[in-house]
């Protein structure tokens, strides 16, 4: 007779055979853990970001046909920016996928401006780019 000590050990290896009726358990626990387990134990939340919103995107033209190309961009598009290369990385894919004469990706952006509101919190971003 194996001790506990063993069974813990084979299960937690997983040093048991298929077709043996330990491995049907074991398989049976962990389909019910995954399948059964509240999703807020996990602290899950919604994912930041957009998959490419054309409504939260607008073209600014530019009186000079040689000035580069200015678009404001609605801050939800992307998350709060902890650096500013996520954020110029986020804003280029925000444009990528909602501009249909960027899709190509090959842009580089110049400059990004922050549009603010009366409190201060950013609202959009103003980036300017060169193909």
């Amino acid at each position: 007779m194996a001790s506990v000590r063993q069974i813990l050990s084979r299960t937690f290896f997983w040093a048991y055979e298929r077709g043996t009726w330990q491995y049907d358990v074991a398989v049976i626990l962990i389909l019910m853990f995954v399948l059964l387990t509240p999703r807020v134990w996990f602290h899950d939340g919604p994912q930041v970001g957009v998959t490419g919103t054309p409504e939260l995107v607008q073209f600014i033209p530019s009186a000079a046909a040689k000035d580069p190309g200015v678009y404001q961009i609605d801050a939800r598009a992307v998350a709060p920016p902890e650096q500013t290369t996520l954020l110029e990385n986020q804003l280029h894919n925000v444009l990528q996928k909602s501009v249909a004469e960027l899709a190509s990706g090959r842009f580089t952006i110049t400059k990004i401006t922050p549009m603010r509101d009366a409190q201060g919190a950013v609202v959009a971003y103003r980036v300017e780019i060169r193909n």
